[in-house]
């Protein structure tokens, strides 16, 4: 990333995925240019740059986060989450599982912030409804699915892990 001229850096503390980090970023630097370009986690997408369709969506300190808009500066001291960091055993959460038994997985771009999403949302609500699920996926857009294996997959998944 070039420096324009009188831009300034600033230090960072950063937990991605578990795993501490100390980083130089640039003042107006996203935490999504963060994530991918210097940690190249590439698990957040890129697509509407302005924090309205969900696919660059992270975890900061558990909740969903458009790390598009969000300046990497002002996250010092957070504990980050990405897509990259939910199987972080090898294995597939139960919610990931879900996502392929009930092939809501097609184009893909969109997955990692839904995933992201409804990450949260599980582990803020363990048994939701479907109006629940319906609206924490309000902020992402999928254009392949229409959503209707997205919620099945993620009441499915609910209902794995309830007791």
């Amino acid at each position: 990333m070039a420096r324009a001229a009188g831009e300034q850096s600033v230090s960072i503390r950063l937990v991605v995925n578990e795993r501490p980090h100390v980083i130089d970023v640039d003042a107006g630097e996203t935490l999504l240019g963060t994530l991918r370009e210097r940690l190249a986690l590439v698990g957040p997408k890129e697509a509407c740059c302005e924090g309205e369709c969900g696919a660059c969506t992270v975890l900061a300190d558990g909740s969903p986060v458009a790390s598009c808009i969000a300046a990497s500066g002002s996250m010092d001291g957070r504990t980050i989450r990405t897509v990259e960091g939910l199987a972080g055993s090898g294995e597939l959460t139960q919610l990931q599982q879900a996502f392929v038994s009930h092939a809501a997985v097609q184009c893909g771009y969109c997955t990692p912030g839904v995933l992201m999403v409804l990450t949260a949302l599980l582990d803020d609500v363990p048994e939701p409804s479907e109006a629940d699920i319906r609206r924490s996926l309000a902020g992402n857009i999928c254009r392949c699915t229409g959503y209707q294996q997205i919620v099945d997959a993620a009441l499915d998944a609910a209902r794995a892990v309830s007791p």
